[in-house]
């Protein structure tokens, strides 16, 4: 699947033409430079290897490979495959590739939420306002073992726990707009990740 790496700015809201009220999300995409051609002769698979965002340091691994493409080390570097025509290095890529109408797949790393109880984590109901003098128990797991056998607590019981910072891909986001001018594209829906975290849009 081709794509192209962006940015999130965050949310808005359309009127469509029937003048619904639709929720979506602008997304920074691009350019993009093609800082490396992989090829079946000398990686085995063919895919396109995009930079994004300068980078304000980098060390010298970094700088010599953007050099090889006659530009600047990139703060976030990822390989599409499934690209059509022909790029060579240095080629930039814009929000054009994408087309309004079009359904695209995106993803990026979910808003970190620390350690959180199982009632936040996984949806637990909690005891609530319950009888059988529960007073400090509205949001508790319950018991968590089975019985005198097996006498242990399965693995992959649902816990508390650290929950959020996961990779997470949103499918089939309808593109409402693509300004072109401003290197902004717009989707149906929500994005993972906090304003400014790096996304990938895939077509």
């Amino acid at each position: 699947m081709s794509g192209l790496i962006g940015k999130k700015v965050g949310m808005t809201s359309i009127f469509d033409e029937n003048g619904k009220n639709i929720p979506c999300t602008v997304l920074e995409v691009g350019p993009c430079v093609v800082t490396q051609v992989r090829t079946t002769e000398t990686d085995g698979y063919e895919a396109l290897q995009l930079g994004f965002d300068d980078a304000k340091k980098a060390n010298k691994a970094a700088s010599g490979h953007a050099k090889k493409a006659g530009t600047v080390a990139k703060r976030k570097v990822v390989e599409f495959q499934g690209f059509e025509g022909e790029f060579k290095l240095g080629d930039a890529i814009t929000v054009d590739h994408f087309e309004e109408g079009e359904f695209v797949d995106v993803a990026g790393t979910s808003k970190g939420k620390g350690f959180q109880g199982v009632v936040k984590r996984h949806g637990f109901a909690g005891v609530g306002q319950a009888t059988h003098g529960q007073h400090n128990r509205l949001r508790a797991p319950g018991s968590i073992g089975a019985a005198s056998y097996p006498a242990r607590v399965f693995k992959g019981m649902r816990m508390a726990g650290r929950m959020g910072g996961d990779q997470v891909k949103v499918q089939n986001l309808r593109v409402l707009k693509v300004v072109a001018d401003k290197n902004l594209l717009v989707v149906k829906g929500c994005v993972p990740g906090h304003k400014n975290a790096y996304v990938t849009i895939q077509k």
